[in-house]
């Protein structure tokens, strides 16, 4: 049993890296006997990697034609996605503040204080993972699970724009993240709070320029 999870995890991680990487492009219908054979497995593992994705809003199941890969979003979805994680995120580290546990506070400020990697090839990759998990640790220490639940499903949209990213303002991402990570570990809720919500405003005005 231990050993077939472990294979399952595998072959989620590299479908997963084989969506956000583009190499399975938005929108592309998913033939679990063809990457099951890609990546050397039974289609048993596929089908389970498949139903994790699908319920981490990567790929879409439809009756009668199987799984696809999430499409892109629009500019108008993008811009509601970034309403919603303003009203789940801001309140998340407001929470944080108020009831994180001290070393959720320091895991918060330990991941906000590593530097970004400088934008180029694979560190795509490294750069989203590592503002997923910042984000996610914020969404830990507030202490609702079905919060976090609700701000990783919206992450998941954002992650398959991961190729169009403006990469090269990755500091300003630094010091928003610092300022939140702050707030949070000096027990700020008003402050965390604002900086989340500022964080969010200025994101969303760097990616909105890869639609124009």
């Amino acid at each position: 049993m231990i050993r077939r999870s472990v294979l399952s995890d595998d072959v989620h991680e590299s479908l997963k890296s084989l969506i956000l990487d583009h190499r399975l492009a938005p929108e592309d219908r998913l033939n679990i006997d063809a990457l099951a054979r890609e990546l050397q497995v039974s289609p048993t593992p596929v089908r389970e990697a498949l139903a994790r994705l699908e319920s981490e809003g990567l790929v879409r199941k439809r009756p009668l034609a199987g799984y696809t890969v999430s499409p892109l979003l629009t500019r108008d979805e993008f811009t509601q996605m970034f309403d919603m994680r303003m009203v789940l995120e801001g309140p998340a580290a407001r929470w944080a503040a108020r009831h994180a546990t001290a070393d959720q506070r320091a895991a918060v400020a330990t991941e906000a204080a590593l530097p970004f990697p400088e934008p180029s090839g694979p560190e795509h990759a490294l750069f989203t993972a590592r503002d997923a998990r910042f984000h996610d640790l914020v969404a830990v220490g507030a202490a609702n699970p079905l919060l976090r639940d609700a701000i990783t499903r919206l992450h998941a949209h954002l992650h398959i724009h991961r190729l169009y990213f403006p990469y090269s303002e990755t500091g300003s991402t630094v010091g928003e993240h610092q300022r939140v990570a702050a707030a949070v570990e000096a027990g700020d809720p008003d402050a965390a709070e604002t900086a989340m919500l500022a964080h969010l405003t200025a994101a969303r005005a760097r990616h909105l320029r890869v639609f124009d």
